[in-house]
C-alpha cells in the first residue's frame, strides 16, 4: 500500500543544509534535559536507568541514572575517517548486555588513503571499550550516504544499513552491500536482506512489521514497510515514481519537503522519526500514514528511542551543519503529560 504526504501537513524545506537555531522555549512539546554536552551523538542506548550514546568523535557517552556524563573511550583497529557524517555511528548492546558487557558498532574508518565502513564487535571494560572481532568490513562509502544503523529486532535477530556510498547503481547490484539492509544469519554473517536503498539511517518494528527510514536525494524521504528481498527502487524510481517489481514508500514526505529521517521507534503505538533538516520528530500513525504531530524547537534530532514507558531524543546540532546553542548537544525524555 503507498501513501502520501501533503505539503500542508509539513513544515516547508528549510533551504540549504545548515539549520537555525534550537529554541526549546517554542518548543511545540515540552522536553526535560537528561544530559548536555554531548558531541555529535548517533544512538541511544537505554539498559536500567542508564544510556549509552555513541557520539561520531569515537567515545560512548555514558550518562548515570541521576544524569551525570562520563566519556568512555572507544579503541577501534582502524582509525575513524574524518569525512563530512563519518566517525563512529550504529551502537547497539546485545541483549545479554548485563552479564557480556558486549556490544556492536559501526563505524567510518581510513585505510591507504580510502574510506570504509565497518561492522564490528566491543567489549567493556574498566570504563572504556576494545574492539574484539569485525564482523563485515571494507564496505566501500564515499564522504556521505554511509547508512549506520544496527537494530535487533523483536526475536534478537541483527540488522544494519548501509548507504549507496553517493554510487547509486551500487544499490541495485546483488554484489554488492551498498545501498541495502543486512541481516545477521546463524553462522555469524551478514547477508542483504532488502535492496534499492539510497540511505537508509532508521529501523523499528511493530510486532512483526519491519519499518525503515531513508534519505531522499533532494526531497522524498521515505518510510518503507520492510520484506525480505524486496526492492525499494533506488535509483530507478523514487517519490511517486513506480515500476514492476520495485516497492514504492509506504509513505514519502513528496518532492517539496525533505525531512532527512534518522533514528526512527514505536512508542504508545505510534512512530516517532527523528529528523535532521526538517528539525522535528514526526509522528506519523501507522495505520492511516499520516503525520498527526511535528515536535519541534530542539533543532536537528538525529535519534528516538522509547523504553516502552518514555520517548527519549537526542540533538544533533553539533553535528557541523546545525547551530548548536549552549549545553548543546542534549539528551532530553519527553514531557507527556
Amino acid at each position: 500500500m503507498k501513501k502520501w504526504l501533503f505539503p500542508g501537513i509539513l513544515a516547508a524545506a528549510l533551504a540549504g543544509c545548515s539549520n537555525g537555531p534550537a529554541n526549546p522555549d517554542e518548543a511545540t512539546a515540552p522536553a526535560d534535559v537528561i544530559a548536555t554536552d554531548l558531541e555529535a551523538p548517533w544512538s541511544i542506548n537505554k539498559q536500567g536507568d542508564a544510556f549509552y550514546i555513541s557520539e561520531r568523535p569515537g567515545t560512548v557517552a555514558y550518562i548515570d541514572a541521576e544524569g551525570k556524563l562520563e566519556r568512555q573511550d572507544v579503541n577501534f583497529s582502524s582509525p575513524l575517517s574524518s569525512a563530512s557524517e563519518a566517525g563512529f555511528l550504529g551502537f547497539v548492546l546485545k541483549p545479554d548486555f548485563d552479564d557480556s558487557q558486549e556490544a556492536y558498532g559501526y563505524y567510518v574508518y581510513e585505510d591507504n588513503g580510502n574510506t570504509y565502513n565497518k561492522i564490528a564487535e566491543f567489549q567493556l571494560d574498566g570504563g572504556s571499550w576494545s574492539e574484539t572481532a569485525v564482523l563485515l568490513s571494507g564496505i566501500p562509502t564515499g564522504n556521505v550516504h554511509h547508512g549506520g544503523r544496527l537494530e535487533f529486532s523483536e526475536d534478537g535477530t541483527l540488522y544494519a544499513t548501509i548507504g549507496d556510498a553517493s554510487e547509486p547503481d551500487l544499490a541495485q547490484d546483488p554484489a554488492s552491500v551498498n545501498g541495502k539492509i543486512l541481516r545477521l544469519n546463524e553462522f555469524n554473517e551478514f547477508e542483504i536482506y532488502s535492496l534499492g536503498h539510497r540511505n537508509p539511517q532508521g529501523l523499528a518494528w511493530d510486532g512483526e512489521t519491519m519499518y525503515a527510514a531513508e534519505h531522499g536525494q533532494s526531497a522524498n524521504d521515505e518510510i518503507n514497510i520492510i520484506e525480505q528481498d524486496a526492492n525499494y527502487g533506488w535509483p530507478d524510481i523514487e517519490g511517486e515514481e513506480t515500476a514492476d517489481g520495485l516497492e514504492a514508500p509506504f509513505v514519502t514526505s513528496g518532492a517539496d519537503d525533505t525531512w532527512a529521517p534518522s533514528g526512527i521507534d514505536f512508542h504508545d503505538g505510534a512512530l516517532y522519526i527523528a529528523a535532521l533538516r526538517g528539525t522535528a520528530i514526526k509522528v506519523m500513525d501507522p495505520e492511516s500514514a499520516e503525520v498527526t504531530d511535528s515536535i519541534e524547537g530542539y533543532g536537528r534530532i538525529r535519534d528516538v528511542y522509547s523504553d516502552g514507558n518514555d520517548l527519549y531524543f537526542i540533538t544533533n546540532n553539533t553535528d557541523g551543519r546545525g547551530t548548536p546553542t549552549e549545553g548543546d548537544d542534549k539528551l532530553y525524555i519527553l514531557n507527556e503529560q
